[in-house]
Protein backbone atom coordinates (compact mmCIF):
# COMPACT_ATOMS: atom_id res chain seq x y z
CA UNK A 1 0.00 0.00 0.00
CA UNK A 2 1.37 3.04 -1.08
CA UNK A 3 2.01 5.81 1.67
CA UNK A 4 -0.60 8.92 1.62
CA UNK A 5 1.44 11.70 2.16
CA UNK A 6 1.66 13.93 -0.93
CA UNK A 7 5.21 14.60 -0.18
CA UNK A 8 5.76 10.78 0.03
CA UNK A 9 9.03 8.46 -1.68
CA UNK A 10 6.32 8.41 -4.28
CA UNK A 11 6.45 12.10 -5.17
CA UNK A 12 10.55 11.71 -4.96
CA UNK A 13 11.06 8.78 -6.87
CA UNK A 14 9.16 10.06 -9.67
CA UNK A 15 11.00 13.52 -9.45
CA UNK A 16 14.28 11.73 -9.58
CA UNK A 17 13.24 9.66 -12.49
CA UNK A 18 12.59 12.43 -14.73
CA UNK A 19 15.24 14.67 -13.31
CA UNK A 20 17.59 11.68 -14.06
CA UNK A 21 16.42 11.43 -17.93
CA UNK A 22 16.47 15.50 -18.86
CA UNK A 23 20.06 15.17 -17.10
CA UNK A 24 21.28 12.74 -19.04
CA UNK A 25 19.72 14.27 -22.91
CA UNK A 26 19.29 17.74 -22.60
CA UNK A 27 22.64 19.00 -19.64
CA UNK A 28 24.30 22.25 -21.51
CA UNK A 29 27.98 22.68 -19.95
CA UNK A 30 27.67 25.85 -21.41
CA UNK A 31 24.35 26.86 -18.55
CA UNK A 32 25.98 28.60 -15.25
CA UNK A 33 25.25 26.19 -12.65
CA UNK A 34 23.26 28.87 -10.96
CA UNK A 35 20.74 28.96 -13.85
CA UNK A 36 20.78 25.07 -13.94
CA UNK A 37 20.03 24.81 -10.36
CA UNK A 38 17.04 27.52 -10.22
CA UNK A 39 15.65 25.88 -13.78
CA UNK A 40 15.67 22.53 -11.71
CA UNK A 41 14.06 23.86 -8.91
CA UNK A 42 11.14 25.70 -10.72
CA UNK A 43 10.92 21.94 -12.54
CA UNK A 44 10.66 20.23 -9.10
CA UNK A 45 8.14 22.49 -7.83
CA UNK A 46 6.23 22.43 -11.12
CA UNK A 47 5.81 18.69 -11.40
CA UNK A 48 5.26 18.05 -7.48
CA UNK A 49 2.41 20.60 -7.49
CA UNK A 50 0.59 18.53 -10.39
CA UNK A 51 1.32 15.41 -8.44
CA UNK A 52 -0.81 16.98 -5.40
CA UNK A 53 -3.45 18.29 -7.35
CA UNK A 54 -3.67 15.42 -10.24
CA UNK A 55 -1.56 12.13 -9.71
CA UNK A 56 -1.60 11.53 -6.31
CA UNK A 57 -5.83 12.24 -5.72
CA UNK A 58 -6.46 10.28 -8.67
CA UNK A 59 -4.26 7.48 -9.02
CA UNK A 60 -2.22 6.64 -5.56
CA UNK A 61 -4.45 8.29 -2.51
CA UNK A 62 -5.36 5.10 -0.68
CA UNK A 63 -8.27 6.84 -0.01
CA UNK A 64 -9.35 7.75 -3.13
CA UNK A 65 -12.60 5.24 -3.73
CA UNK A 66 -14.11 7.52 -0.87
CA UNK A 67 -17.25 9.92 -1.79
CA UNK A 68 -15.85 13.89 -1.32
CA UNK A 69 -16.85 17.17 -2.42
CA UNK A 70 -16.91 17.82 -6.00
CA UNK A 71 -15.13 21.40 -6.96
CA UNK A 72 -12.37 21.01 -5.17
CA UNK A 73 -9.73 24.09 -6.22
CA UNK A 74 -6.22 22.27 -7.18
CA UNK A 75 -3.47 22.05 -4.84
CA UNK A 76 -5.81 24.26 -2.16
CA UNK A 77 -8.34 21.28 -2.18
CA UNK A 78 -10.92 22.53 0.29
CA UNK A 79 -8.08 23.79 2.86
CA UNK A 80 -9.59 27.26 2.64
CA UNK A 81 -13.78 26.37 2.41
CA UNK A 82 -12.96 24.68 5.96
CA UNK A 83 -12.27 27.85 7.51
CA UNK A 84 -15.59 29.42 6.29
CA UNK A 85 -17.71 30.61 9.06
CA UNK A 86 -18.99 29.40 10.33
CA UNK A 87 -16.31 26.79 11.45
CA UNK A 88 -17.90 23.31 10.50
CA UNK A 89 -20.12 25.53 8.49
CA UNK A 90 -18.61 23.11 5.25
CA UNK A 91 -18.40 20.44 7.15
CA UNK A 92 -22.56 20.37 7.14
CA UNK A 93 -22.49 21.18 3.45
CA UNK A 94 -20.41 17.85 2.86
CA UNK A 95 -23.29 16.17 5.27
CA UNK A 96 -26.26 17.44 3.13
CA UNK A 97 -24.59 16.76 -0.34
CA UNK A 98 -21.93 14.15 -0.47
CA UNK A 99 -23.87 10.50 0.19
CA UNK A 100 -22.02 8.09 2.32
CA UNK A 101 -23.32 4.66 3.49
CA UNK A 102 -20.26 4.03 6.45
CA UNK A 103 -20.12 7.71 7.16
CA UNK A 104 -16.81 8.59 5.95
CA UNK A 105 -16.19 11.47 3.83
CA UNK A 106 -12.76 12.20 1.83
CA UNK A 107 -11.20 15.50 1.02
CA UNK A 108 -8.18 17.57 0.10
CA UNK A 109 -6.42 19.93 2.80
CA UNK A 110 -3.65 21.94 1.28
CA UNK A 111 -1.42 20.51 -1.81
CA UNK A 112 -3.32 17.51 -1.96
CA UNK A 113 -3.07 15.96 1.66
CA UNK A 114 -5.96 13.25 2.90
CA UNK A 115 -8.73 14.55 5.04
CA UNK A 116 -11.12 12.44 6.31
CA UNK A 117 -14.61 13.29 8.19
CA UNK A 118 -16.49 11.50 10.31
CA UNK A 119 -20.13 11.88 9.41
CA UNK A 120 -21.76 9.12 10.57
CA UNK A 121 -22.27 6.77 13.98
CA UNK A 122 -20.47 4.28 12.97
CA UNK A 123 -17.32 5.89 12.34
CA UNK A 124 -17.56 8.26 15.24
CA UNK A 125 -17.64 5.17 17.86
CA UNK A 126 -15.02 3.31 15.68
CA UNK A 127 -12.07 6.68 16.26
CA UNK A 128 -13.74 7.51 20.03
CA UNK A 129 -14.96 4.17 21.53
CA UNK A 130 -13.70 1.00 19.97
CA UNK A 131 -9.93 2.38 18.92
CA UNK A 132 -9.20 5.67 20.63
CA UNK A 133 -5.53 5.57 21.33
CA UNK A 134 -4.88 5.22 17.58
CA UNK A 135 -5.79 8.79 16.96
CA UNK A 136 -4.18 11.51 18.84
CA UNK A 137 -4.20 15.36 18.28
CA UNK A 138 -1.62 16.19 15.76
CA UNK A 139 1.49 17.57 17.22
CA UNK A 140 0.93 21.41 15.56
CA UNK A 141 -2.55 21.42 17.50
CA UNK A 142 -0.38 20.42 20.78
CA UNK A 143 2.40 22.28 20.32
CA UNK A 144 -0.47 25.43 19.58
CA UNK A 145 -2.92 25.39 22.60
CA UNK A 146 -0.29 23.76 25.38
CA UNK A 147 0.98 27.34 25.20
CA UNK A 148 -2.07 28.52 27.08
CA UNK A 149 -3.45 24.85 28.35
CA UNK A 150 -0.54 23.50 29.89
CA UNK A 151 0.26 19.84 29.56
CA UNK A 152 -3.23 18.97 31.22
CA UNK A 153 -5.69 16.31 30.73
CA UNK A 154 -7.06 17.54 27.36
CA UNK A 155 -3.74 17.14 25.48
CA UNK A 156 -2.19 14.57 27.23
CA UNK A 157 -2.03 11.20 25.19
CA UNK A 158 -1.57 7.34 25.73
CA UNK A 159 -0.37 6.52 29.10
CA UNK A 160 -0.42 9.57 30.28
CA UNK A 161 -3.86 10.57 29.36
CA UNK A 162 -5.05 7.23 31.12
CA UNK A 163 -3.03 8.58 34.31
CA UNK A 164 -4.61 11.83 34.46
CA UNK A 165 -8.36 10.71 33.93
CA UNK A 166 -7.91 8.16 36.23
CA UNK A 167 -6.79 10.39 38.88
CA UNK A 168 -9.08 13.54 38.13
CA UNK A 169 -11.87 11.81 37.62
CA UNK A 170 -13.23 11.40 40.90
CA UNK A 171 -13.26 15.26 41.21
CA UNK A 172 -16.35 15.30 38.58
CA UNK A 173 -18.19 12.11 39.85
CA UNK A 174 -21.74 13.00 40.20
CA UNK A 175 -21.76 12.50 43.73
CA UNK A 176 -19.47 15.79 43.70
CA UNK A 177 -20.55 17.78 41.71
CA UNK A 178 -24.13 17.72 44.29
CA UNK A 179 -21.89 18.93 46.51
CA UNK A 180 -20.51 21.89 44.38
CA UNK A 181 -24.39 22.76 43.50
CA UNK A 182 -24.47 25.92 46.33
CA UNK A 183 -21.87 27.16 44.55
CA UNK A 184 -23.26 27.61 41.84
CA UNK A 185 -26.48 28.72 42.33
CA UNK A 186 -24.60 31.14 44.60
CA UNK A 187 -22.92 32.74 41.28
CA UNK A 188 -26.45 32.61 39.73
CA UNK A 189 -27.60 34.51 41.89
CA UNK A 190 -24.96 36.96 41.80
CA UNK A 191 -25.11 37.04 37.97
CA UNK A 192 -28.69 38.43 38.78
CA UNK A 193 -27.49 40.97 40.78
CA UNK A 194 -24.90 41.88 38.13
CA UNK A 195 -27.28 41.59 34.83
CA UNK A 196 -29.70 43.99 37.65
CA UNK A 197 -27.06 46.61 38.04
CA UNK A 198 -26.72 46.95 33.82
CA UNK A 199 -30.20 47.54 33.38
CA UNK A 200 -30.46 50.50 35.83
CA UNK A 201 -27.21 51.82 34.53
CA UNK A 202 -27.89 51.94 30.96
CA UNK A 203 -32.34 52.31 30.90
CA UNK A 204 -34.34 51.66 27.59
CA UNK A 205 -37.81 51.04 27.03
CA UNK A 206 -38.86 47.75 26.32
CA UNK A 207 -40.10 47.46 22.83
CA UNK A 208 -43.68 46.19 23.62
CA UNK A 209 -44.69 48.82 25.71
CA UNK A 210 -46.46 47.19 28.43
CA UNK A 211 -46.17 47.87 31.94
CA UNK A 212 -45.95 44.57 33.50
CA UNK A 213 -42.60 44.22 33.91
CA UNK A 214 -40.00 45.85 35.91
CA UNK A 215 -36.93 48.20 35.10
CA UNK A 216 -35.34 47.57 31.35
CA UNK A 217 -32.03 48.20 29.98
CA UNK A 218 -29.16 47.11 27.70
CA UNK A 219 -27.09 44.16 28.53
CA UNK A 220 -23.69 42.89 26.74
CA UNK A 221 -24.76 38.98 28.41
CA UNK A 222 -21.09 37.38 26.57
CA UNK A 223 -19.30 39.80 28.89
CA UNK A 224 -21.39 38.57 32.24
CA UNK A 225 -21.48 35.44 31.20
CA UNK A 226 -18.04 35.01 31.16
CA UNK A 227 -17.75 36.44 34.49
CA UNK A 228 -20.42 34.61 36.28
CA UNK A 229 -18.32 31.27 34.95
CA UNK A 230 -15.05 32.33 35.91
CA UNK A 231 -16.43 33.13 39.18
CA UNK A 232 -17.42 29.69 39.01
CA UNK A 233 -14.57 27.59 37.93
CA UNK A 234 -12.87 29.60 40.53
CA UNK A 235 -14.74 28.44 43.62
CA UNK A 236 -15.62 24.83 42.35
CA UNK A 237 -12.27 24.67 40.71
CA UNK A 238 -9.83 25.68 42.95
CA UNK A 239 -11.22 27.19 46.02
CA UNK A 240 -10.71 30.52 45.21
CA UNK A 241 -13.56 33.53 44.70
CA UNK A 242 -12.27 35.59 41.85
CA UNK A 243 -15.35 38.04 42.55
CA UNK A 244 -15.30 39.59 38.71
CA UNK A 245 -18.86 39.78 39.09
CA UNK A 246 -18.55 42.63 41.51
CA UNK A 247 -15.04 43.70 40.21
CA UNK A 248 -14.08 43.05 36.91
CA UNK A 249 -10.53 43.89 36.61
CA UNK A 250 -8.69 40.69 37.02
CA UNK A 251 -5.62 39.71 35.12
CA UNK A 252 -6.50 36.23 34.46
CA UNK A 253 -10.05 37.31 32.74
CA UNK A 254 -8.41 39.82 30.52
CA UNK A 255 -5.71 37.66 29.32
CA UNK A 256 -8.66 34.88 28.28
CA UNK A 257 -10.68 37.51 26.54
CA UNK A 258 -8.26 38.64 25.09
CA UNK A 259 -6.97 34.91 23.66
CA UNK A 260 -10.55 34.42 22.62
CA UNK A 261 -11.49 36.93 21.08
CA UNK A 262 -12.94 36.66 17.75
CA UNK A 263 -10.84 39.15 15.34
CA UNK A 264 -9.71 38.04 11.67
CA UNK A 265 -5.90 38.49 12.81
CA UNK A 266 -6.57 35.37 15.80
CA UNK A 267 -8.42 33.28 12.86
CA UNK A 268 -5.58 34.21 10.58
CA UNK A 269 -3.02 32.94 13.52
CA UNK A 270 -4.63 29.91 14.35
CA UNK A 271 -4.64 28.65 10.52
CA UNK A 272 -0.76 29.95 10.10
CA UNK A 273 0.25 27.76 13.20
CA UNK A 274 -2.26 24.88 12.14
CA UNK A 275 -0.49 24.98 8.07
CA UNK A 276 3.01 26.10 8.26
CA UNK A 277 3.62 24.99 12.12
CA UNK A 278 4.56 26.79 15.63
CA UNK A 279 8.34 26.64 14.79
CA UNK A 280 7.33 28.23 11.46
CA UNK A 281 4.91 31.25 12.61
CA UNK A 282 7.31 31.92 15.56
CA UNK A 283 10.37 32.78 13.20
CA UNK A 284 7.65 35.33 11.63
CA UNK A 285 7.71 39.32 12.82
CA UNK A 286 4.17 38.94 13.44
CA UNK A 287 2.77 41.09 16.62
CA UNK A 288 0.51 38.38 17.86
CA UNK A 289 3.84 36.33 18.65
CA UNK A 290 4.63 38.28 21.25
CA UNK A 291 1.00 38.74 22.80
CA UNK A 292 0.53 35.04 22.83
CA UNK A 293 3.80 34.99 24.64
CA UNK A 294 3.04 37.27 26.73
CA UNK A 295 -0.30 35.42 27.88
CA UNK A 296 1.08 32.31 28.06
CA UNK A 297 3.96 33.92 30.88
CA UNK A 298 0.83 35.52 32.41
CA UNK A 299 -1.79 32.54 32.58
CA UNK A 300 1.49 30.45 33.90
CA UNK A 301 2.65 32.74 36.43
CA UNK A 302 -1.47 33.38 37.74
CA UNK A 303 -1.78 29.45 37.88
CA UNK A 304 1.71 29.06 39.64
CA UNK A 305 0.59 30.78 42.32
CA UNK A 306 -2.81 29.77 43.12
CA UNK A 307 -0.82 26.39 43.46
CA UNK A 308 1.60 28.04 45.86
CA UNK A 309 -1.58 29.52 47.62
CA UNK A 310 -4.04 26.52 48.13
CA UNK A 311 -1.23 24.50 49.38
CA UNK A 312 -0.25 27.10 51.97
CA UNK A 313 -4.20 27.65 52.91
CA UNK A 314 -4.05 23.50 53.35
CA UNK A 315 -1.47 23.55 55.42
CA UNK A 316 -2.53 25.97 57.77
CA UNK A 317 -5.85 25.16 57.66
CA UNK A 318 -7.52 28.20 56.63
CA UNK A 319 -9.19 26.21 54.07
CA UNK A 320 -11.18 23.50 55.45
CA UNK A 321 -13.95 22.68 53.22
CA UNK A 322 -11.67 21.18 50.41
CA UNK A 323 -14.97 20.53 48.11
CA UNK A 324 -12.83 22.10 45.19
CA UNK A 325 -11.51 20.07 42.23
CA UNK A 326 -7.63 21.22 43.28
CA UNK A 327 -7.65 20.33 47.11
CA UNK A 328 -8.92 16.86 45.93
CA UNK A 329 -5.72 16.51 43.43
CA UNK A 330 -3.30 17.90 46.14
CA UNK A 331 -4.78 15.28 48.63
CA UNK A 332 -4.31 12.87 46.11
CA UNK A 333 -0.23 13.11 45.99
CA UNK A 334 -0.39 12.25 42.53
CA UNK A 335 0.55 15.24 40.79
CA UNK A 336 3.81 17.35 40.72
CA UNK A 337 3.01 21.38 41.60
CA UNK A 338 3.93 22.08 37.80
CA UNK A 339 1.33 19.23 36.33
CA UNK A 340 -0.78 20.75 38.65
CA UNK A 341 -0.25 24.60 37.36
CA UNK A 342 -1.23 22.64 34.15
CA UNK A 343 -4.41 20.76 35.32
CA UNK A 344 -5.36 24.72 36.46
CA UNK A 345 -4.53 26.32 32.94
CA UNK A 346 -6.97 23.52 31.45
CA UNK A 347 -9.91 23.76 33.77
CA UNK A 348 -9.25 27.96 33.61
CA UNK A 349 -9.91 27.93 29.85
CA UNK A 350 -12.18 24.96 29.30
CA UNK A 351 -14.38 24.98 32.38
CA UNK A 352 -15.41 29.03 32.53
CA UNK A 353 -15.31 29.09 28.11
CA UNK A 354 -17.64 26.34 27.70
CA UNK A 355 -20.99 27.25 29.85
CA UNK A 356 -20.51 30.84 29.21
CA UNK A 357 -20.40 30.06 25.71
CA UNK A 358 -23.87 28.01 26.11
CA UNK A 359 -25.47 30.26 28.32
CA UNK A 360 -24.83 33.10 26.02
CA UNK A 361 -26.41 30.90 23.14
CA UNK A 362 -28.87 30.17 25.49
CA UNK A 363 -30.02 33.77 25.94
CA UNK A 364 -29.97 34.44 22.15
CA UNK A 365 -32.20 31.24 21.11
CA UNK A 366 -34.89 32.04 23.78
CA UNK A 367 -34.73 36.34 22.93
CA UNK A 368 -35.56 35.02 19.67
CA UNK A 369 -38.17 32.83 20.64
CA UNK A 370 -40.50 34.27 23.37
CA UNK A 371 -42.85 31.65 23.39
CA UNK A 372 -40.37 29.11 24.71
CA UNK A 373 -38.64 31.58 26.72
CA UNK A 374 -42.32 32.31 28.18
CA UNK A 375 -43.10 28.39 28.68
CA UNK A 376 -39.99 28.07 30.22
CA UNK A 377 -40.31 31.18 32.68
CA UNK A 378 -43.78 29.79 33.88
CA UNK A 379 -42.04 25.96 34.66
CA UNK A 380 -39.22 28.28 36.90
CA UNK A 381 -41.55 30.22 38.82
CA UNK A 382 -43.28 27.13 39.33
CA UNK A 383 -40.36 25.38 40.57
CA UNK A 384 -38.49 28.38 42.21
CA UNK A 385 -40.77 30.14 44.04
CA UNK A 386 -39.85 33.55 45.12
CA UNK A 387 -41.32 36.34 48.02
CA UNK A 388 -40.41 39.86 47.65
CA UNK A 389 -38.15 39.00 45.29
CA UNK A 390 -36.15 36.89 48.02
CA UNK A 391 -34.82 32.98 46.79
CA UNK A 392 -36.40 30.33 48.72
CA UNK A 393 -32.88 28.43 49.48
CA UNK A 394 -33.84 25.78 51.38
CA UNK A 395 -35.38 23.69 48.16
CA UNK A 396 -33.56 20.61 47.57
CA UNK A 397 -31.61 22.71 44.82
CA UNK A 398 -29.99 19.94 42.87
CA UNK A 399 -33.19 17.03 42.68
CA UNK A 400 -35.04 20.35 41.81
CA UNK A 401 -32.83 21.24 38.65
CA UNK A 402 -32.57 18.38 37.50
CA UNK A 403 -36.26 17.31 37.25
CA UNK A 404 -37.31 20.61 35.49
CA UNK A 405 -38.11 19.11 32.07
CA UNK A 406 -38.34 21.84 29.89
CA UNK A 407 -35.13 23.70 31.75
CA UNK A 408 -33.05 20.52 30.86
CA UNK A 409 -34.67 20.56 27.10
CA UNK A 410 -33.77 23.76 26.50
CA UNK A 411 -30.42 23.25 27.61
CA UNK A 412 -30.12 20.26 25.85
CA UNK A 413 -30.85 21.83 22.55
CA UNK A 414 -28.61 24.75 23.11
CA UNK A 415 -25.62 22.55 23.52
CA UNK A 416 -26.83 20.35 20.24
CA UNK A 417 -27.28 23.35 18.49
CA UNK A 418 -24.61 25.63 19.81
CA UNK A 419 -21.36 23.40 20.76
CA UNK A 420 -18.70 25.65 23.05
CA UNK A 421 -15.63 23.34 20.17
CA UNK A 422 -17.33 23.34 16.59
CA UNK A 423 -14.35 21.04 15.46
CA UNK A 424 -11.68 19.03 15.96
CA UNK A 425 -9.08 16.86 14.81
CA UNK A 426 -7.25 13.58 15.41
CA UNK A 427 -3.80 12.00 13.55
CA UNK A 428 -3.86 7.99 13.38
CA UNK A 429 -0.65 6.92 15.34
CA UNK A 430 -0.75 3.72 13.22
CA UNK A 431 -2.60 2.09 9.60
CA UNK A 432 -6.01 1.43 11.16
CA UNK A 433 -9.42 0.93 9.69
CA UNK A 434 -12.52 2.90 10.47
CA UNK A 435 -16.06 1.35 9.31
CA UNK A 436 -14.28 -1.19 7.87
CA UNK A 437 -12.32 1.36 5.61
CA UNK A 438 -8.65 0.92 5.52
CA UNK A 439 -7.26 4.62 6.94
CA UNK A 440 -3.13 4.78 6.49
CA UNK A 441 -0.92 6.46 9.56
CA UNK A 442 -1.00 9.55 9.42
CA UNK A 443 -4.33 10.58 7.73
CA UNK A 444 -6.30 13.62 9.18
CA UNK A 445 -9.26 13.16 10.72
CA UNK A 446 -11.57 15.81 10.93
CA UNK A 447 -14.56 15.75 13.45
CA UNK A 448 -17.39 18.89 13.58
CA UNK A 449 -19.99 18.48 16.66
CA UNK A 450 -21.13 21.47 14.66
CA UNK A 451 -21.73 20.07 11.62
CA UNK A 452 -23.34 16.08 12.99
CA UNK A 453 -25.11 18.29 15.55
CA UNK A 454 -27.02 19.82 12.53
CA UNK A 455 -27.38 16.72 10.17
CA UNK A 456 -30.96 16.79 8.85
CA UNK A 457 -29.72 12.75 8.28
CA UNK A 458 -30.17 11.94 11.87
CA UNK A 459 -31.86 14.83 13.26
CA UNK A 460 -34.93 15.43 10.87
CA UNK A 461 -35.75 18.41 8.82
CA UNK A 462 -35.83 20.83 11.66
CA UNK A 463 -32.26 20.14 12.67
CA UNK A 464 -31.37 23.65 12.59
CA UNK A 465 -34.13 24.54 14.67
CA UNK A 466 -34.20 25.67 18.00
CA UNK A 467 -36.91 23.30 18.99
CA UNK A 468 -36.58 22.19 22.98
CA UNK A 469 -39.27 20.02 22.55
CA UNK A 470 -37.30 17.32 20.82
CA UNK A 471 -35.78 16.20 24.14
CA UNK A 472 -39.10 16.07 25.89
CA UNK A 473 -41.29 12.17 25.53
CA UNK A 474 -44.63 12.48 24.53
CA UNK A 475 -45.64 9.89 26.70
CA UNK A 476 -43.79 9.84 29.85
CA UNK A 477 -43.05 13.81 29.84
CA UNK A 478 -39.48 13.40 31.23
CA UNK A 479 -35.94 14.32 29.18
CA UNK A 480 -34.73 11.65 26.69
CA UNK A 481 -30.84 11.54 25.98
CA UNK A 482 -31.28 10.76 22.98
CA UNK A 483 -33.50 14.05 21.38
CA UNK A 484 -35.55 11.81 19.05
CA UNK A 485 -32.20 11.60 17.15
CA UNK A 486 -32.57 8.94 14.69
CA UNK A 487 -30.25 6.71 13.01
CA UNK A 488 -30.40 4.05 9.58
CA UNK A 489 -29.95 0.75 12.30
CA UNK A 490 -32.21 2.12 15.29
CA UNK A 491 -28.53 2.57 17.00
CA UNK A 492 -25.78 4.89 17.43
CA UNK A 493 -28.31 7.89 17.95
CA UNK A 494 -25.57 7.92 20.82
CA UNK A 495 -23.33 9.32 18.87
CA UNK A 496 -24.48 11.84 16.45
CA UNK A 497 -24.70 14.30 19.71
CA UNK A 498 -20.77 15.69 19.85
CA UNK A 499 -21.10 18.18 22.05
CA UNK A 500 -18.64 16.69 24.45
CA UNK A 501 -17.39 13.77 22.21
CA UNK A 502 -17.52 9.98 23.91
CA UNK A 503 -15.65 7.27 25.01
CA UNK A 504 -12.27 8.23 26.65
CA UNK A 505 -11.60 11.40 24.94
CA UNK A 506 -15.07 12.50 26.18
CA UNK A 507 -14.96 15.85 28.21
CA UNK A 508 -14.72 14.57 31.49
CA UNK A 509 -16.25 18.15 32.70
CA UNK A 510 -19.52 17.53 31.42
CA UNK A 511 -21.65 16.80 34.26
CA UNK A 512 -20.16 20.08 35.98
CA UNK A 513 -20.65 22.15 32.83
CA UNK A 514 -23.85 20.46 32.25
CA UNK A 515 -25.04 21.38 35.95
CA UNK A 516 -23.37 24.85 36.18
CA UNK A 517 -25.79 25.85 33.10
CA UNK A 518 -28.88 24.22 34.78
CA UNK A 519 -28.26 26.78 37.97
CA UNK A 520 -27.36 29.94 35.68
CA UNK A 521 -30.44 29.48 33.16
CA UNK A 522 -32.56 28.77 35.72
CA UNK A 523 -32.04 32.10 38.03
CA UNK A 524 -31.65 34.18 34.71
CA UNK A 525 -34.73 33.50 33.35
CA UNK A 526 -36.24 33.25 36.18
CA UNK A 527 -35.17 36.97 36.93
CA UNK A 528 -35.59 38.43 33.44
CA UNK A 529 -37.09 38.68 29.96
CA UNK A 530 -35.23 39.50 26.94
CA UNK A 531 -34.91 40.22 23.56
CA UNK A 532 -32.52 41.05 21.17
CA UNK A 533 -30.91 44.98 21.42
CA UNK A 534 -31.62 45.28 17.28
CA UNK A 535 -33.96 42.92 16.50
CA UNK A 536 -32.72 43.76 12.56
CA UNK A 537 -29.49 42.66 12.99
CA UNK A 538 -28.38 38.84 12.06
CA UNK A 539 -26.52 37.26 15.19
CA UNK A 540 -22.77 36.21 13.16
CA UNK A 541 -21.48 33.17 14.59
CA UNK A 542 -17.65 33.32 14.62
CA UNK A 543 -14.56 32.13 16.16
CA UNK A 544 -11.93 29.34 15.27
CA UNK A 545 -11.46 27.54 18.91
CA UNK A 546 -15.02 28.21 20.20
CA UNK A 547 -17.91 29.37 19.19
CA UNK A 548 -18.66 32.80 19.84
CA UNK A 549 -21.28 35.85 18.69
CA UNK A 550 -19.18 38.43 17.01
CA UNK A 551 -19.17 41.69 18.97
CA UNK A 552 -20.86 39.75 21.81
CA UNK A 553 -24.72 39.81 22.73
CA UNK A 554 -26.64 42.06 23.15
CA UNK A 555 -30.11 42.04 24.73
CA UNK A 556 -33.03 44.35 25.97
CA UNK A 557 -33.37 42.84 29.45
CA UNK A 558 -36.70 43.43 31.68
CA UNK A 559 -36.67 42.54 35.51
CA UNK A 560 -39.72 40.64 35.82
CA UNK A 561 -42.29 40.67 38.39
CA UNK A 562 -44.28 38.18 40.35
Amino acid sequence: MAPQNPSNAVACLLLGIVEAFLWNNFYDPNLLFSRIIIRASIFNIVVWLGYCSFIYPNFVSPLRHLPGPKNEIPIIGSGFKAFRKPIGGYHLKMIREVPTENGLIHYHGFFGTDSLFLAGPRAIADVFVHKPYDFVKPERVIKFLSTVLGDGLLLAEDDEHKFQRKKIMPSFSFRHIKDLYPIFWKKSKGLVEAISSEIHENPSTWSGGDDKGGPCGKVEMNHLATLATFDIIGLAGLGHDFNTLKDEKHELVDTYEQLLETSTEKAIYFAANMILGNKTVQMLPWKENERMKHSATTLRKNCDLLVQQKKAAMKTGEDSDHVDILSILLKSNDFSDHNLSDQLLTFLAAGHETTSSALTWTTYNLATHPEKQAKLRAELRDALPQRGGVWNDDLPLTQTLESLPYLNAVCNEVLRLFPTVPITIRENVRDTTIAGTFVPKGTRIFISPWAVNRSPHFWGADAEKFVPERWIDAETGKVTNEGGAVTHDGKGANYVNLTFLHGPRSCIGQGFAKSELRALVAAVVRSFEFELWNKEQEVEVVGVITTKPKGGMLLKVRETLD
